[in-house]
C-alpha cells in the first residue's frame, strides 16, 4: 500500500488522495498508545468482574438447599430464589407472605402451599370451590297429545306456496 503512494509509475494525484482517505477511515476509531493500553486493561477488569460475579452467584445459588427437616433428614430440594426453603416447605418460613397452606376440606385436610391471591382463602386446584352455576338450562316443555295428533294436511308444502301479487317483493320468495 505505501509503495503505491511513492512509486515512480505510481498513481494519479486523485487516486493517491482517495487511498489516503481510505487509510484514514480504516484507522478512524482505533486507539493507539496509552489510550489503547488503558482500554485493554479496562476490558480485562470488566471481564474478571463479570465472570467472578457470575461464577460466585452460580456457586452460592447451586449450594443453597432447603433448610427444612423431615423426619430428622434435611430436604434435598433447591430453595426458591431469595428464600431458604423449597416450594414444599415454604410455609415453614415465618417471614414470607407470598404463600399460605391450603385449608382443604373437612374430610381431607391439605397443607399444600398455595400462592396468595385476591381471594381470602386460597386453595390448591384439588380443593378449589367452583362458583355457583350461572346458567340454568331451560326445561323442555312437554307438547300436549292433542297437538301431536293434529292432521298433517293443514300444512302446505313449499311447492304449494306461490307468491301472490298482494305481497310486497321482499316477501315473495
Amino acid at each position: 500500500g505505501s509503495s503505491l503512494l511513492t512509486g515512480p509509475e505510481g498513481l494519479m494525484a486523485k487516486e493517491r488522495e482517495n487511498l489516503k482517505r481510505l487509510k484514514c477511515l480504516r484507522r478512524y476509531r482505533q486507539r493507539y498508545g496509552v489510550e489503547a493500553l488503558l482500554h485493554r486493561q479496562l476490558k480485562e477488569r470488566r471481564m474478571l468482574a463479570t465472570d467472578g460475579a457470575a461464577q460466585q452467584a452460580h456457586t452460592t445459588r447451586s449450594s443453597q438447599r432447603c433448610l427444612a427437616f423431615v423426619d430428622d433428614v434435611r430436604c434435598s430440594n433447591p430453595s426458591l430464589p431469595m428464600t431458604r426453603h423449597c416450594l414444599t416447605h415454604i410455609c415453614q418460613d415465618t417471614n414470607q407472605t407470598l404463600f399460605k397452606p391450603c385449608q382443604g376440606s373437612e374430610e381431607v385436610p391439605c397443607n399444600k402451599p398455595v400462592p396468595v391471591s385476591l381471594s381470602e382463602e386460597p386453595c390448591c386446584p384439588l380443593h378449589l370451590r367452583l362458583p355457583p352455576q350461572l346458567y340454568v338450562p331451560e326445561q323442555v316443555l312437554s307438547v300436549p297429545e292433542e297437538l301431536e295428533a293434529a292432521p298433517t294436511d293443514l300444512y302446505l308444502s313449499a311447492a304449494e306456496l306461490q307468491p301472490t301479487e298482494s305481497l310486497p317483493l321482499e316477501f315473495s320468495d
